[in-house]
């Protein structure tokens, strides 16, 4: 996800997409230790994006 598009989101959208991301991250974490992924490069993204995501919902809680 594109920051212009997290900026766009709702809070309850921002913690349904972090729940959802973060789940995503623990799988492909999970699958590569067992079997390494074809794009290990994903593990790298999600986390980048969880890390977003994360960053925009404490940023408008403080507001």
């Amino acid at each position: 996800m594109r920051q212009s598009e997290i900026k766009e989101l709702s809070i309850e959208e921002l913690k349904e997409r972090l729940t959802e991301f973060k789940k995503q991250h623990a799988d492909l974490k999970m699958a590569h230790a067992v079997t390494p992924l074809e794009n290990p490069l994903q593990i790298r993204k999600t986390r980048r994006t969880v890390a977003r995501l994360a960053t925009e919902l404490t940023k408008r809680e403080l507001q």
